[in-house]
């Protein structure tokens, strides 16, 4: 079934092929009929929503590139750099969620393939710059157009109406916009704990407190 908003927020549901997350849905409501449970349904849904798109476009990128989805994500972040379409591995790995080891890995294999290249850094002895190859950006740019008409995420959602999509990309974007901040700030504070001192940050609100 697809569920709906009412107007007093509860999300119900119209009829439609039952799938996984009407059975979730319905399970916690039979389990826990008790609680308020908006918050742990959002998650949930957010949760098994970004796993269905990384499946599709795991899938995606394996069939037309024969290429992991993380790797490709190393090249859309090269590229949406701008020229000279190269970055700093830190760069990489923070703007991309991910470890370290993670971006030598892929900056390994996306090198074999001679889509990036190492170049030194100047601003920083010893260290290196993840740099697009012409084919490298070739390809990208090729993926670009593809995910502009809608090959990362199943059809399906694209048949939504279209007030329902934009509403779902404000959201999103809102969404992850605040919790960027709020993992930006806790390690901000992570780090002056170690230091020894209080964030001004933490500090003021502690005092507004």
């Amino acid at each position: 079934m697809k569920p709906h908003a009412k107007k007093d927020g509860a999300v119900t549901a119209t009829k439609q092929t039952s799938t996984y997350i009407d059975e979730i849905t319905a399970q916690w409501k039979r389990e826990r009929p008790d609680l308020n449970l908006d918050k742990l349904l959002l998650a949930v849904y957010l949760q098994r929503l970004g796993m269905l798109i990384d499946a599709d476009f795991e899938r995606y990128c394996q069939s037309q590139f024969k290429m992991r989805a993380s790797d490709l994500r190393v090249l859309l972040a090269l590229r949406r750099a701008g020229p000279p379409y190269s970055k700093r591995p830190t760069d990489l790995f923070r703007a991309l969620l991910v470890t370290s080891g993670a971006i030598t890995k892929q900056v390994d294999r996306l090198e074999k393939r001679r889509l990036v290249k190492r170049l030194p850094d100047q601003s920083y002895g010893g260290g290196f710059q993840v740099q697009l190859t012409d084919a490298g950006r070739k390809l990208v740019d090729k993926v670009v157009v593809a995910l502009a008409h809608g090959t990362a995420v199943a059809q399906p959602v694209y048949d939504l109406p279209a007030s329902e999509r934009l509403a779902a990309l404000r959201f999103g974007f809102k969404a992850i916009s605040v919790l960027e901040h709020a993992r930006e700030m806790n390690g901000h504070a992570v780090k002056a704990a170690r230091r020894g001192r209080t964030p001004r940050v933490a500090a003021a609100t502690h005092r507004q407190a």
